[in-house]
């Protein structure tokens, strides 16, 4: 009796079924029309990886709520040549305005696959233009809302490149962006503003939208320009949304390396109406051809009533990020 010759998309499927029921806390799911994510979840968090449309995290929601800002006109969007401004928890690499465009990494279509008990990968194509290939690595911890998230440039060229990781996470709008100031900073007002234009102002003006409390860059309303860098040296950023949410990111800064943006900057914010960025910076990597570096950032979300003066507990909030793992 011949045995019947199984398609190999029915051979795919039946792998990801089985990896899916192997791991706990892993699986493959749809969500907002696309098709191939994966949720990582615990008893409170719940974390959707997205490779249709360049890599992204959908969802990173505790108790039900999102905290970041995805754009429901979005859902379903795949590349098809025409310039798109995804949402949800992006990221890529830098520097800014040298790195060549990468439309492919971006924007274009990525492989997720479960790894591990809350633990999953997104593998990009590889991009000729900027001769990189990324990996972006997650995992969730058994409880509470740690996410590990590790994004790895691999150079894929036949030349030495060099290049640093830039993470660009939309989170919703209006809240309140904490950046930590480094008290030895090289900017005479310890932040930079972009803006107008391609300009950057080392000596920002006071805004009603602005103020430094207690070392700390607070960004209260959206503010005459929308672009904030700084060369903070604490290894933290935060926001609190209107829904009372607390979000923390915490990542390595390396005070003796060479950072490659213009200003030297290890952070940036860049905050809009409907969403805030929260960007940490990594320092210039040289990348050997067949070689990979990697940066790893530390997410963190908690219940925190939003302040109705607008005036967090900056101290309270430090107390929390010091107690992180």
């Amino acid at each position: 009796m011949n045995n019947p010759k199984i398609p190999l998309f029915l051979l795919a499927l039946a792998i990801n079924l089985q990896c899916s029921a192997q791991f706990a806390g892993s699986r493959k799911v749809n969500e907002r029309k696309y098709t191939g994510c994966v949720e990582l979840s615990n008893d409170s968090v719940r974390v959707v990886l997205e490779p249709n449309l360049g890599g992204r995290v959908l969802a990173y929601e505790r108790n039900g709520k999102n905290v970041l800002y995805v754009d429901d006109t979005q859902d379903g969007l795949i590349y098809e040549g025409k310039n798109l401004h995804p949402s949800g928890g992006r990221c890529d690499f830098g520097p800014e305005k040298i790195v060549p465009a990468h439309p492919l990494l971006y924007l274009g279509k990525w492989q997720a696959n479960i790894t591990g008990d809350r633990e999953a990968e997104m593998i990009s194509q590889k991009d000729t233009a900027s001769g990189v290939q990324l990996i972006r690595k997650f995992k969730l911890a058994i409880s509470g809302s740690r996410l590990e998230f590790t994004q790895v440039i691999k150079n894929v060229s036949n030349s030495t490149e060099s290049y640093c990781h830039w993470s660009r996470t939309f989170v919703k709008g209006s809240g309140i962006s904490l950046a930590p100031l480094n008290p030895k900073s090289r900017y005479p007002r310890k932040y930079i503003m972009y803006g107008p234009g391609n300009s950057m102002n080392f000596m920002p003006e006071s805004e009603e939208s602005t103020r430094i409390r207690d070392g700390i860059l607070e960004i209260l309303a959206p503010p005459s320009q929308s672009k904030f860098v700084t060369d903070t040296d604490h290894g933290w950023l935060a926001y609190i949304t209107l829904d009372s949410q607390l979000f923390i990111k915490k990542y390595p800064v390396y005070p003796s390396r060479f950072y490659g943006e213009m200003a030297a900057s290890t952070a940036c914010v860049y905050y809009k109406p409907l969403y805030c960025e929260i960007e940490p910076i990594g320092p210039m990597e040289t990348i050997s051809p067949g070689k990979e570096v990697s940066f790893t950032e530390y997410w963190y979300l908690f219940d925190y009533p939003y302040p109705a003066d607008k005036k967090a507990d900056l101290k309270g909030i430090q107390n929390i990020i010091k107690e992180l793992n």
